[in-house]
């Protein structure tokens, strides 16, 4: 008889329900910043956006990614999020229905960044000639 084997690689992204629950934590977070529960002068100042929550296989570890609204003070708020760990990791802990509450850590979300660069990077006269339809073909 042979025995089968369930060695099955998670996908890119990761399993299913490393999927949902990431997606429920960033859903989390964001409410928490967007109700104003962090008393934290730097967060108070800025408006900030959750554009994605990756977590650890075991769920046990939660990388969040921020960006506050503009691009400005990024290090500043990640800072200031940094202080109020404790306290949104609590927050997190009544909101999201886990055995044990993820530890968190705040990373900046630099896909913005990214995009911008490609967009300039296509914008170069030599991009431009390279795209442009050849005028010698008719």
């Amino acid at each position: 008889m042979q025995k089968r084997s369930n060695n099955r690689a998670a996908p890119a992204g990761g399993s299913q329900r490393q999927l949902r629950v990431a997606e429920t934590v960033r859903h989390a977070i964001a409410d928490i910043l967007t109700q104003g529960l962090v008393h934290d002068p730097v967060l108070e100042g800025h408006l900030v956006t959750v554009p994605e929550v990756r977590m650890s296989a075991d769920l046990k570890l939660a990388t969040i990614y921020v960006m506050p609204l503009g691009g400005r003070d990024t290090a500043d708020v990640i800072e200031a999020l940094d202080r109020n760990r404790k306290f949104l990791r609590g927050e997190i802990a009544r909101r999201v229905n886990l055995k044990f509450a993820p530890d968190i850590r705040f990373r900046a979300d630099e896909r913005f960044d990214e995009a911008e660069r490609i967009e300039k990077l296509l914008r170069t006269p030599a991009v431009q000639r390279d795209l442009a339809p050849d005028s010698d073909e008719s």
